[in-house]
């Protein structure tokens, strides 16, 4: 049997097991997702019965002023640490999703370096230039590639950081408003 068809029997099982990869990583991740899900849910429902029971109990308006103002940080805390969450397994499933993408790419390389390979013990006399030109390109194309890669990589550590940032100050803001809230629930429970 020649080369070339058992490279493209090995290319198309590779193929096929990059597939079978990519559809396990997404699969990964949407489970991922639907059991953070439900534990948000989960604890909604119980918070919200809890809160419900406390509500039920408030004497005066005061308490029931205190007790709005004292449901924002927390709600803002959750909100955040969900968002966190869902980032972190999209980020996950992304970072996951390159690593088969770059495997992938090196694995095209290889067998593109192969044939050209192939072709170079096969080629007639006088073809060396064209040849040696086939590989100075492929060598370019992934010195382009790991460069874009690289560039794609700080970019994605640059928009987790950003993103950190956003909710250490939306978390502070959060934590601010509340903390503003009990001098005037305070004055207003005094003033009664």
């Amino acid at each position: 049997m020649s080369a070339i068809p058992e490279q493209v029997i090995a290319t198309q099982k590779a193929s096929l097991d990059n597939l079978l990869a990519v559809q396990g990583t997404f699969f990964n991740g949407f489970e991922k997702l639907v059991d953070l899900n439900l534990k948000v849910i989960k604890a909604t429902l119980d918070e919200v019965a809890q809160k419900s029971q406390e509500a039920i109990e408030l004497k005066d308006t005061q308490e029931a002023v205190a007790f709005t103002s004292g449901l924002v940080q927390p709600g803002a805390e959750k909100a955040l640490a969900y968002s966190k969450h869902v980032y972190d397994i999209v980020s996950g499933v992304q970072t996951e999703l390159s690593k088969l993408t770059e495997a992938g790419i090196a694995q095209g390389q290889d067998h593109v370096a192969q044939a050209i390979e192939q072709l170079s013990k096969n080629a007639p006399t006088g073809s060396e230039s064209a040849i040696a030109l086939l590989k100075s390109s492929l060598a370019t194309a992934a010195n382009a590639y790991e460069s874009v890669s690289r560039a794609a990589k700080q970019a994605s550590q640059a928009a987790e950081s950003n993103m950190n940032a956003a909710a250490s100050a939306t978390l502070q803001a959060a934590s601010q408003a509340a903390e503003a809230a009990k001098p005037a629930a305070r004055a207003r429970k005094a003033a009664a």
